[in-house]
């Protein structure tokens, strides 16, 4: 059978290394993927039936029948965070229609300010009463989870699909995709097998009969699918490949495809032709954080996952701390800065925290990890007697931590950080600097906007709506309008989210040099 997989591969192989030599050549897009449109096709479909012939009378009509469940209950509520953690009401999503909710959630900046990332996947996680036209498929619950995925929120997506724990077509591919993307293969191909009225497609059912070590039937239900036509010659070459990795020391090396799934992925790196993960969905990162992975592509993909806000900053540390750089520049100075630093907080030495913290501060501002550093680091600093610019920056970052209510108390009221200060208590006090200040200032004093589209969505019971609109409003940070900005954080006050709507402003104003 090796001989005939290998004279046939030969056939296979050899246009595809072509093509993808030319498509290397002519595709030079650094654009990282970030459409939720990579899924495994890990199911089968039916196959179309043929045309019937024409009836020999047309005086009988049959119509359609449809079968539909009868109270079947939606997963589109479940969440994995109840209203006595989030504050949000029951009935959030009120008379909005289900698909209007769905295409605002696709549509939300995927990297938005990070007080609001992390709102809006609280809001995500969400348990809440089914939106209007939910049924026992989960259409809601869907788009929720092609939410977190986008945003490389992997354990959060498994964790609510695991709560549905849901047979549906849709919601079971997306779980067994998760499965891949964390390296739980295993168990989504138990579950695959068990669950009745599952079918799985040829190159998931090849897969997970190789992972739980049936390679013979394996085999040969890769030559059923060939014979049925039922694979496309890149599936077949990377399944054979996979099924014995020897042969890719034998051929030509498969076409690296540019936007693989999932089970793609996973079987590519199985033959010993891993892709490296930075153009790729932010979800794949999570592959690189395995210690399989070298350190740089841990740090980097650690970086990744932290910038947006799905990563916890003493996970990033953790990783930076492994081992001693062996290079300079990029990510190995990034790690150097934050060790030297992480070792002069826990000795104590505040002359060397003076040393080490502004240019660890400059490097990981510059790469988008302020708002990570200022969380593992901004209390800790803030205890301490600073000198020099490191005397400045402490407070600084301690309010653009969690801790940013306690350290707002140990700002000089004739600080240049006092309005901040102010903002993180809630009161605004003095001149607000700049358009935004005042804008931020507002929307901190002012009742609920009682006109504008935000307080006609929430007159009109569709409050989830107004809600996504303002965290979308707010997305942008110092970009946004600041009429806008205003109406949208006393809009959140309204509903309840204060704390969210102080660490937005803070965030503002901080991040953007206005305070």
């Amino acid at each position: 059978m090796r001989l005939a997989l290998i004279t046939r591969l030969t056939r296979v192989l050899l246009p595809l290394a072509v093509a993808g030599s030319a498509a290397a050549q002519t595709d030079t897009s650094d654009e990282p993927i970030s459409a939720i449109d990579w899924l495994s096709q890990s199911l089968a479909t039916s196959r179309a039936l043929p045309e019937p012939q024409a009836p020999v009378t047309s005086g009988i009509v049959t119509e359609p029948i449809l079968v539909q469940p009868l109270d079947s209950p939606s997963p589109d509520g479940v969440g994995l965070l109840p209203r006595t953690v989030t504050g949000l009401p029951a009935d959030l999503w009120g008379e909005s229609k289900l698909e209007d909710l769905a295409a605002m959630i696709a549509s939300f900046p995927a990297e938005p300010l990070p007080a609001v990332q992390d709102q809006f996947i609280e809001l995500m996680m969400a348990e809440l009463d089914p939106p209007v036209g939910s049924t026992p498929r989960g259409p809601m619950l869907q788009a929720r989870i092609d939410a977190l995925l986008a945003r490389g929120a992997v354990t959060e997506a498994e964790a609510l699909l695991e709560r549905a724990s849901s047979d549906e077509p849709e919601l079971f591919r997306r779980a067994f995709d998760v499965g891949l993307l964390t390296g739980r293969e295993q168990a989504a191909c138990a579950r695959m097998r068990a669950v009745p009225g599952i079918t799985p497609s040829f190159p998931v059912r090849i897969f997970c009969l190789a992972r739980t070590g049936d390679w013979p039937a394996a085999a040969l239900t890769l030559e059923s699918a060939k014979a049925l036509g039922q694979l496309s010659p890149e599936q077949d070459a990377l399944l054979a490949q996979f099924l014995d990795p020897g042969l890719s020391e034998i051929l030509p090396p498969t076409a690296t495809p540019s936007r693989p799934s999932p089970l793609t992925f996973r079987m590519l790196e199985a033959i010993g032709a891993p892709m490296p993960t930075a153009s790729l969905p932010l979800a794949f990162a999570h592959s690189d954080l395995r210690h399989t992975a070298g350190w740089k592509a841990r740090i980097e993909s650690a970086e990744r996952l932290a910038r947006a806000g799905v990563l916890a900053p003493h996970v990033l540390l953790a990783i930076y701390g492994e081992r001693e750089p062996a290079a300079s520049g990029s990510v190995w100075e990034r790690a150097e800065l934050v060790q030297r630093l992480q070792h002069d907080l826990d000795a104590g030495d505040a002359a060397a925290v003076s040393a080490s913290l502004p240019p660890a501060w400059e490097a990981m501002t510059a790469s988008g990890l302020a708002v990570p550093f200022a969380k593992a680091f901004g209390q800790r600093l803030s205890a301490l007697e600073l000198e020099g610019p490191a005397a400045g920056l402490a407070p600084r970052i301690g309010l653009l931590s969690d801790g940013f209510e306690a350290v707002a108390d140990t700002v000089d009221p004739t600080d240049d950080l006092a309005f901040a200060a102010s903002i993180a208590r809630g009161t605004p006090e003095g001149d607000p600097p700049g358009r935004l200040g005042a804008a931020i200032a507002e929307g901190l004093t002012a009742d609920a906007p009682t006109t504008g589209e935000l307080a006609e969505r929430a007159a009109g019971n569709h409050l989830g709506e107004a809600l996504i609109l303002a965290l979308e409003i707010l997305a942008d940070g110092s970009e946004s309008d600041p009429n806008d900005l205003a109406e949208a954080l006393a809009f959140l006050r309204g509903v309840g989210l204060e704390d969210t709507a102080r660490r937005a402003a803070l965030q503002i104003l901080l991040l953007d040099g206005e305070a």
